[in-house]
């Protein structure tokens, strides 16, 4: 059945599900990535090969495997689709009829589409026909795909391809929420067992009987042991109903008596069942008897799953199994199957280790970032697919919520379980206090109200009596000693902002005591507010000052205001330059705060000279941060000194989201479209718009993770990182239609619009008063002196 769309189309060429294979799961999970991240713009479609009977409804083409006239006739189809862009071939020689496949040529002729390949095996030391094949068929594509770098050597050794026309993108894997092995066994009330385990289409190339036969050693030394066989047989195995090769390892499991420590789990277990397995599992045995097994999904799937694993040796399995994650074992050797496993179920710290490794690893790996990969890789050989729209992720406020307990929210985590030992720091509970406003704006949530009050009791919690804040709490909710030796002044300016913030929600309908708390609070912290002298900290009061302004218009909060502004101001004179226009001589952090403050304060005071810095330093860090049409956070490895080469790397959320909402400052107040499209770059970059193309956030928990390295992402989901991704992108909705439609009912800054005007006009008229009389008493003190009586002095 064809789909009609006005998208660019991939045609994926494949089995698929509800056929059973190892490529028909791997094409869905490619094809679900790619719909996920990409369905604004592109339209995946499957031709199915089937091997018995007709193709599943959902599929657009249909070749049956062994029918040779179909090839031709299917490719004569496709071409007739002005909208299909590309052709995707997941190609295995048992999958196409023919020797080795050859009726796949027939397709490939009549075709006038750009192909691409994926090549699941790639045999070595081939013979002079396989040679052939793979040659004529490479000749086809400019793109072929495999999934280990020993595969991508193969095929330029032996079969003599081109390297450029070759993508090394590994194997795909599920990104799961992280979980320790015990919290996950209580699915399945295996608290009191020790878990082994295996999955897949059982075949006799899984050598399950390996694992068995290995399993009365390890009972011996640990009789708790359970060893799970995951998964149906093979459909082709099964003869006659006959299912010989299960029928035999349930004779090996009687015969070595082994019936409480092995459960056979006869199904085609869904991905979310699976996944629930191997986090379970504290041991995972991977098998197979194949040495040229070029790549195995279920190995991968149980590294993703943070399995600390023992494995047969394979190419995937040599390239990919360190030693900090796992063990090797020769094929087929029982005993060093057994002497393995004992060992890892004999260190459980080492099993946590492992844990931790194996999961990092495979987070580059998630089908996320394959689709990332994938779609670069189509764009360099087909035409219309560089115009793609990334679909924004699900907003999911999952995480933050995990991570705030009753006292405010925790600072840190490992991978995304809060590590309370961390304690709360007040910088994270005000941003999450903005951030919490802006999804109860957005979405009117009422059960953001009790996180709110939270997070101001929190802050409350910290304020002094002289209005200042301490910033550390420890997880027992006593003050930290370090906060006597900090400068906590950025801190302070991050409770006013938030405080400032949260007033502005006064008309909806908030507990009139949270709004009068945080109104507290905020009147106590702006006795000192002059005292700031740390230019990010005025910035942050600034912000804090604005919103408080326009909800509620004072003369006394425009002169802070203004007070605040001409001394940033000040800082700018006497550091900028013609080549260098900033505050300083050098790019720190959250450096985006300090133009977005200026510009709002221009706006309160209608100053046009804080206006002309906020312009002038603005353009100066998109100059630094995009460049050469790539959007480049400031590294925290050594910041950005002026006349000096940036570093690089080290790369943080929180400035991807700071810069984000000063260019969407700058967008609403001046119109260019530039400032838009910079805004939706930068929030790109936590979509894997950057340079290992690995998305930022986490879709399963909401996080964020913690910084971009050079080869690596740091996957701890903290405070900071977190509320700064959903910060930015509650942002971001706002410029989608069902967004501006929820803002529209918010019309507080409206409400308060002619108010503010009228309070502006009088300080401004009140600030030319107090300037005319400052004038006035200084041409009076400095007026010539005239002593009287002197011209008659002189005559006389």
């Amino acid at each position: 059945m064809r789909t009609l769309t006005n998208k660019s189309k991939i045609v994926f060429l494949s089995t698929y599900p509800p056929t059973q294979c190892g490529i028909a799961t791997f094409t869905e999970d490619t094809v679900n990535a790619i719909n996920k991240s990409y369905n604004k713009s592109i339209s995946c479609e499957i031709c199915e090969i089937t091997f018995k009977g007709d193709a599943a409804p959902d599929s657009a083409y249909h070749i049956p495997s062994k029918d040779k006239a179909a090839y031709k006739r299917v490719a004569s189809e496709i071409n007739k689709d002005p909208d299909v862009k590309l052709v995707h071939i997941q190609h295995e020689f048992g999958l196409f009829g023919g020797q080795y496949g050859d009726y796949l040529l027939d397709f490939l002729d009549e075709l006038n589409k750009p192909v691409a390949y994926t090549f699941h095996s790639v045999i070595p030391n081939p013979d002079d026909n396989l040679k052939a094949i793979v040659k004529l068929l490479c000749s086809y594509s400019q793109a072929i795909f495999v999934m280990t770098n020993k595969s991508k050597n193969i095929l330029m050794d032996d079969y003599l391809i081109d390297e450029k026309h070759i993508a090394f993108v590994p194997h795909g894997t599920h990104l799961v929420d992280y979980e320790s092995t015990d919290q996950a066994k209580k699915k399945f009330q295996l608290e009191d067992r020790l878990v082994l385990s295996t999955f897949g289409l059982l075949g006799e190339g899984k050598s399950i009987e390996t694992g068995l036969k290995a399993l009365p050693k390890i009972v011996e030394k640990f009789p708790n042991v359970l060893y799970l066989v995951l998964g149906k047989t093979h459909p082709n195995t099964i003869v006659d109903n006959l299912d010989v090769y299960r029928n035999s390892l349930e004779t090996i499991v009687a015969d070595l008596n082994l019936e409480n420590n092995v459960r056979f789990v006869n199904e085609y277990l869904e991905v979310d069942q699976l996944l629930d397995y191997l986090k379970a599992t504290d041991v995972y045995l991977f098998t197979s008897k194949d040495p040229n097994q070029a790549v195995s999904g279920t190995f991968s799937y149980a590294m993703s799953c943070s399995c600390p694993i023992v494995a047969s040796k394979i190419p995937h399995t040599l390239e990919s199994l360190t030693s900090d994650i796992g063990i090797l074992a020769d094929i087929q050797n029982e005993d060093q199957f057994a002497e393995a496993t004992l060992k890892l179920l004999g260190d459980a710290n080492l099993r946590a280790h492992m844990a931790i490794n194996a999961y990092a690893k495979t987070t580059q790996t998630s089908w996320e970032n394959t689709a990332i990969k994938h779609i670069k890789v189509y764009q360099e050989i087909a035409q219309g697919l560089n115009q793609n729209k990334i679909t924004y992720p699900e907003i999911k406020m999952d995480h933050l919520r995990a991570m705030t307990t009753d006292i405010g929210m925790i600072q840190f985590c490992k991978i995304s379980e809060p590590d309370l030992t961390t304690g709360y720091t007040l910088d994270d509970n005000a941003r999450a206090l903005i951030t919490m406003c802006k999804h109860f704006k957005l979405t009117a949530d009422r059960s953001d109200v009790a996180y709110m009050s939270t997070y101001v009791n929190f802050m409350e919690r910290c304020q002094l009596s002289d209005g200042n804040f301490i910033n550390y709490v420890d997880q027992y909710n006593v003050v930290e000693p370090r906060n006597q030796d900090e400068n906590l002044e950025d801190s302070n300016g991050r409770a006013i902002w938030a405080l400032g913030y949260i007033q502005t929600l006064r008309n909806e309908n908030l507990p009139a005591s949270l709004i009068y708390k945080a109104n507290a609070c905020l009147e106590k912290a702006l006795l000192s507010v002059d005292k700031l002298s740390s230019p990010r900290a005025m910035a942050f009061a600034v912000k804090g000052l604005y919103y408080m302004y326009n909800s509620v218009p004072s003369a006394s909060t425009v002169q802070l205001i203004d007070n605040l502004t001409e001394r940033l101001k000040n800082m700018y004179t006497h550091v900028s330059t013609p080549s260098w226009n900033w505050f300083e001589d050098k790019l720190t952090y959250a450096n985006s705060i300090l133009p977005e403050a200026l510009l709002l304060s221009s706006k309160i005071t209608g100053k046009e000279s804080s206006q002309q810095i906020a312009v002038e330093s603005m353009e100066f860090l998109i100059s630094k941060m995009f460049v050469d049409g790539k959007f480049k956070i400031i590294s925290n490895k050594g910041w950005h000194c002026k006349g000096a080469i940036p570093h690089q790397y080290g790369e943080q959320p929180i400035e991807a989201s700071y810069m984000m909402h000063a260019l969407d400052l700058f967008y609403r107040t001046f119109g260019n479209p530039t400032h838009k499209k910079y805004m939706k770059q930068a929030f790109d970059w936590f979509l894997g718009d950057n340079h290992l193309n690995h998305i930022m956030f986490n879709p399963i928990t909401g996080g964020c993770y913690d910084g971009l390295e050079k080869e690596n992402v740091n996957l701890n989901q903290g405070a900071e990182s977190t509320v700064c991704y959903l910060s930015a992108r509650l942002l971001i909705e706002t410029y989608t239609s069902r967004g501006a439609e929820a803002l529209r009912s918010n019309s507080q800054d409206h409400a308060a619009e002619n108010v503010s005007l009228i309070v502006m006009k009088e300080f401004l008229k009140n600030k030319r008063k107090e300037e005319e009389a400052q004038k006035q008493k200084y041409d009076y003190l400095n007026r010539p002196t005239v002593l009287l009586g002197t011209s008659k002095l002189k005559k006389a």
